[in-house]
């Protein structure tokens, strides 16, 4: 049985079958059926996508609905596509340097860039794509990509930067900044790759998180408000918002009874029905179909990953 109780466990238990594992997995312990979840016709879909070569030039770190994204949704989901798609990984290991997997790219001329599509990195993605294959492929050595990234740490946390190929690129903001994509990103990262091998890199980062955190309202580097619509709950994690920052945070233990981190938790904790269940108040509408790309009726899927976190929190 699912670990929840009476109209929960119900009401959980008639979501789809991908949500299905994922509730045995997590929050059960049971046994996850890889196959059942590779077999959902969306799942099928979302691979197809990512296997789809080469990519469409990434233009936008926002846009949610682009491979970058879906990819890192099936490493959220735990699958290994090492049978399934193994073609992937032998792309991507090609236009690696470092270490770290380069996309197609194409930044405009007026921002820095050269305005062809060119393969390149940038802090808004490599960690994220290099924590995907680390899930997506178990057997794949990402050490290298993740020592450059360690390289790259500054005392205030990541920067902006990005690989020669972009040239004179930079976002919005001071160069001084950290930028909080990056650091969230890349503390995904770490915590997901080798989280006691890095671990003073991911205190320094969490740290900077959560004081991003705690001025929010005063502090917005590389234009990263995190004012009302940060606070709006949203999945999938694509960008910068309160539950793709406190269900990364909530896997270093040591930032689990800082008051800022609970502050974050708070928030969340306030918004659920009378049924203690929760509704998307912000939606990406390229993951229409999806029952949290809706904010009309509450989602199994964002309760899901909120009693998740929760738990997490907790040390559960």
């Amino acid at each position: 049985m699912i670990a929840m109780e009476g109209e929960d466990v119900r009401w959980q238990s008639e979501g789809d079958g991908v949500l299905r594992q994922l509730l045995r997995r997590d929050l059960s312990n049971e046994r996850f059926d890889q196959a059942m979840v590779l077999s959902d016709p969306r799942i099928s879909s979302l691979l197809e996508e990512v296997r789809r070569w080469p990519w469409a030039p990434i233009t936008s770190h926002k846009s949610a609905g682009h491979p970058l994204h879906k990819l890192a949704f099936l490493a959220d989901l735990g699958v290994d596509l090492g049978v399934a798609a193994p073609e992937l990984l032998e792309t991507m290991r090609s236009f690696m340097t470092d270490g770290l997997p380069r996309l197609p790219n194409r930044t405009p001329v007026h921002y820095g860039g050269s305005g062809e599509v060119e393969m390149a990195w940038s802090l808004c993605d490599a960690p994220l794509l290099l924590r995907s294959l680390a899930v997506l492929y178990p057997s794949f050595d990402v050490s290298k990509g993740l020592r450059s990234l360690m390289d790259m740490v500054r005392d205030n946390g990541m920067p902006c930067r990005v690989s020669p190929e972009l040239g004179r690129f930079r976002g919005p903001g001071r160069k001084e900044d950290p930028c909080p994509l990056a650091n969230l990103y890349t503390l995904r990262a770490i915590m997901t790759i080798d989280p006691r091998g890095y671990e003073a890199h991911a205190r320094m980062i969490s740290e900077v998180l959560l004081s991003l955190w705690r001025d929010s309202w005063e502090r917005h580097p590389y234009m990263f408000y995190m004012g009302t619509d940060f606070r709006k709950l949203k999945l999938p994690f694509v960008w910068y918002d309160i539950m793709s920052v406190a269900d990364t945070l909530s896997n270093c233990p040591w930032v689990r009874q800082d008051p800022r981190f609970r502050d974050m938790l708070s928030i969340i904790a306030s918004k659920p029905d009378e049924n203690g269940w929760y509704t998307p108040e912000s939606i990406w509408t390229s993951w229409k179909g999806w029952d949290f790309a809706q904010k009309k009726e509450p989602s199994r899927w964002l309760t899901f990953y909120v009693e998740r976190l929760q738990r997490r929190a907790k040390g559960v």
